[in-house]
């Protein structure tokens, strides 16, 4: 993990997961916490060493991986977090993650894992789109869901600090379907991303780049792409398909791997989100074909 400055005030912490610092009149505001106690130790030890504080906490949307360290800086440092208000429910009861990934029902021991449910936490403040104001700290929050319900962006002086509104080029070259829970939004957001004017941006997932147009274009593009091959998988089955025979058909051409129940489940809801996109377009139709949900083809 390394601090990296991008201007006179805005740093990140690079690593698998992006955190975000900036600095103002002697006070420290980060955005995301990694994904549990220890990641968070690791931030509180650099920013020691440059003598750097932490007075405000911002939770950029409920998946552990960004969340996960916030239970412990809250507790060492006793600074404030502040959330959306849907995902701070999720992250102040993160046992709701398992909960949807297994279908409503109460989860399976498998899935009660660090992974997908991170350390609870209390919300002190909650964000809205728009200008937002945390002591010294002037910034623009930007409703970004599709990733996760309600996520946010946090731009400041120029530098957006995106979460996961987009991934870096290589992230999606290894990942091949990112989790999404609603594709339409997804792809909302990173049109809505195309038309700002920034210095530079910095998503969850991948390296800082001052021009990003071409990696937001090729997020838009992955979706597109994914969509389009369940609607022509859909469409060349005369008769439909069941959900279970699409989902194994988009393992086997997108060249997928699940290890384990939990990557399983993730793969599945961003399924379901492109899905649910192609039902609401009315290009496809959804049944009930002996006991199995049943899609098929519709002309528009």
């Amino acid at each position: 993990m390394e601090l990296i400055e991008v201007s006179g005030c805005c740093y990140y912490f690079s690593g698998a997961v992006n955190i975000g610092y900036i600095h103002k009149e002697g006070q420290g505001l980060l955005i995301d916490s990694g994904i549990d106690k220890g990641t968070a130790k690791k931030v509180l030890k650099i920013l020691n060493e440059h003598q750097l504080p932490v007075d405000y906490v911002i939770l950029t949307h409920a998946h552990t991986d960004h969340y996960g360290g916030a239970s412990y800086l809250q507790k060492e440092l006793q600074v404030e977090l502040h959330a959306q208000r849907l995902e701070a429910a999720i992250m102040e009861h993160p046992i709701l993650e398992p909960i949807y990934l297994w279908n409503g029902a109460v989860p399976i021991k498998q899935l009660r894992n660090k992974f997908l449910e991170g350390e609870p936490v209390i919300i002190d403040g909650f964000l809205f789109e728009g200008q937002q104001e945390l002591g010294p700290f002037h910034f623009e929050a930007l409703h970004l869901p599709g990733h996760s319900y309600s996520q946010i962006g946090v731009l400041i002086d120029g530098i957006l600090y995106a979460a996961d509104s987009y991934f870096g080029t290589k992230v999606l070259a290894k990942h091949k379907v990112p989790f999404i829970v609603d594709a339409d939004a997804t792809i909302n957001s990173l049109e809505k991303l195309k038309s700002l004017t920034l210095q530079g941006a910095i998503p969850g997932h991948g390296d800082y780049e001052t021009a990003f147009e071409e990696t937001i274009q090729a997020n838009i593009e992955c979706h597109n792409n994914i969509k389009l091959f369940l609607l022509n998988s859909i469409k060349a089955s005369t008769d439909g398909i069941s959900m279970e025979a699409l989902m194994k058909r988009m393992f086997d051409h997108f060249g997928l791997r699940a290890r384990e129940i939990g990557q399983w489940l993730l793969y599945r809801t961003s399924f379901t989100a492109y899905i649910s996109s192609l039902i609401e377009a009315g290009t496809v139709s959804i049944s009930i074909n002996e006991y199995t949900l049943w899609l098929k083809g519709e002309s528009v």
